[in-house]
């Protein structure tokens, strides 16, 4: 990823979807689920790379997205889910 944040806070994104056949830090239960970016944590290496043993792994910017939990497991409830996801793990909506 370059240097600059691919996106912002207000931002929708999308999970890439799929189940990749190495280590990921996205959970499944968000993959292909569409979310608000809420917050930046800043550039942090990528773990998926250092489990491959690459090295040096890649350095991405980190966000907290944000879901309404009914989009993830229906239900009539209003409270969200956040979860931290590497920029790599999203597509603009």
């Amino acid at each position: 990823m370059s240097e600059a944040s691919a996106f912002a806070v207000g931002d929708r994104v999308r999970v890439r979807p799929g189940d990749p056949v190495h280590h990921t830090r996205a959970p499944r239960y968000v993959r292909g689920q569409a979310g608000e970016i809420v917050l930046s944590h800043g550039a942090w290496p990528l773990p998926d790379d250092g489990a491959r043993g690459i090295d040096p792994p890649r350095v991405e910017t980190v966000y907290v997205v944000r879901f309404d939990a009914r989009d993830l497991w229906g239900g009539e409830g209003g409270h969200t889910v956040a979860v931290d996801l590497w920029e790599s793990y999203l597509e603009r909506c």
